[in-house]
């Protein structure tokens, strides 16, 4: 078992997760999406529409950032690795314990039972955030920050500090456990 610990964005809440060793065993049904130098634009451009919102949060809204920060962490303990390389839509999937498996991060994004696409880059932690770059499509876990986690960072999980990192980006939807 590994055992990481993530400060939650603004608060002083600590989440501990564990995560087993055989969670790269699970499903083997999503589809391949290698992400090449072609589609990674400028990793350094900077977001400057941010829109912070200041206003205290409901309880829901706090039962689903700790869900966040489980998603994140989750991300974050596997920084570096190449186990999910071209197979983004599993790597999230996991990473919010969902129940509900997309064939593609495209069919994610237009899945009508899956949550408002949000077409602007003021993605919540833990939000699901996507890009066109191939005929899959790529998708990724906001930070909060304007920027995410993801597969194909460098060719491996990894984090990115601009939702500008790959072209083509789409928007985001809420993330969620459904």
């Amino acid at each position: 078992m590994n055992t990481n610990k993530l400060d939650a964005v603004e608060t002083e809440v600590e989440v501990e997760v564990e995560f087993s060793d055989e969670v790269a065993d699970e499903i083997d049904d999503d589809v391949y999406s290698e992400v090449t130098d072609a589609d990674i634009a400028e990793p350094d451009a900077a977001d400057s529409d941010l829109d912070l919102d200041l206003e205290e949060p409901s309880p829901a809204e706090v039962e689903a950032a700790g869900t966040a920060a489980r998603a994140i962490a989750w991300f974050r303990s596997r920084n570096r690795s190449t186990a999910y390389q071209g197979y983004c839509e599993r790597a999230v999937r996991l990473a919010w314990g969902r129940k509900t498996h997309h064939g593609s991060a495209n069919k994610h994004w237009n899945s009508p039972r899956d949550g408002a696409q949000h077409r602007n880059r003021n993605a919540p932690a833990g939000a699901f955030v996507f890009w066109n770059i191939s005929r899959h499509g790529h998708v990724g876990i906001a930070d909060g920050n304007g920027g995410f986690w993801a597969t194909s960072v460098n060719r491996r999980i990894g984090h990115a500090t601009s939702l500008g990192y790959f072209r083509n980006y789409l928007g985001w939807k809420p993330g969620n456990s459904n």
